[in-house]
């Protein structure tokens, strides 16, 4: 059978997702990056931000996530309005966890961040609504924003973080999150504008999305393993 270019476009929009999959396995704090920040002392507003922003850039947890949310999004304002609410819940609990010293197993929060990507794949090509499962895809989307952030914030207790000018620097490191946030999704963004100028994008959408499912499902199995193994 032959593949017209059509659904030869949609394949080749889905590849970067499977990328994107096989290098989220080591989305964390990166050994350079913890060694600098083991390594300061003091407000260091600049650097902070910088690596909130590098961490979100490459949190292809968050993007694949992201992804998701904004995939049938066509109007602004309801981008606006969804990133929002993940920027909240991701902020809220990004701050508290680090501040308050709250935190839980890695793994297993990552390991629910994986079936948050799997959540909103689902979602998107109808899957809840067969089942007759009616679910607030904005408290959703909030709450996972909570998860998504409480997970980078117990990776950030695993190091030695400086009490001096500890508040300032999360907050910078906050704001960077949700620059590189921004700045990741302008991306992807005009990807998906691009691509629903074409007749594959509806006809390439089922697909796409299971390509998402596919990419939460190996981080929830990774993460369940690291759980299990280490």
């Amino acid at each position: 059978m032959k593949l017209n270019q059509k659904y030869i476009f949609s394949l080749l929009c889905s590849l970067p997702l499977l990328i994107l999959t096989g290098t989220a396995f080591g989305h964390g704090v990166s050994t350079e990056d913890a060694a600098f920040i083991e390594s300061v002392a003091g407000f260091n507003f600049f650097p902070y931000m910088y690596l909130g922003a590098k961490h979100m850039f490459t949190g292809y947890d968050h993007l694949l996530f992201l992804a998701g949310v904004i995939f049938f999004l066509y109007r602004m304002k309801d981008v606006a309005l969804y990133v929002s609410l993940f920027a909240i819940g991701h902020s809220l609990t990004l701050l508290i966890g680090i501040l308050g010293g709250i935190r839980a197993d890695a793994y297993i929060v990552d390991a629910i961040i994986g079936l948050s990507v799997v959540y909103k794949g689902f979602e998107n090509i109808g899957g809840f609504k067969k089942l007759g499962i009616n679910i607030n895809t904005r408290a959703a989307v909030f709450l996972f924003g909570l998860v998504h952030g409480f997970g980078l914030s117990t990776k950030l207790q695993d190091l030695s973080l400086s009490q001096e000018g500890l508040v300032g620097n999360m907050l910078s490191f906050n704001i960077g999150v949700e620059l590189g946030q921004l700045a990741a999704l302008a991306f992807i963004l005009l990807a998906f504008q691009y691509w629903r100028q074409h007749d594959s994008f509806i006809k390439g959408a089922v697909a796409t999305n299971l390509v998402i499912m596919t990419a939460g499902f190996m981080l929830f199995g990774y993460q369940l393993t690291g759980y299990f193994v280490a």
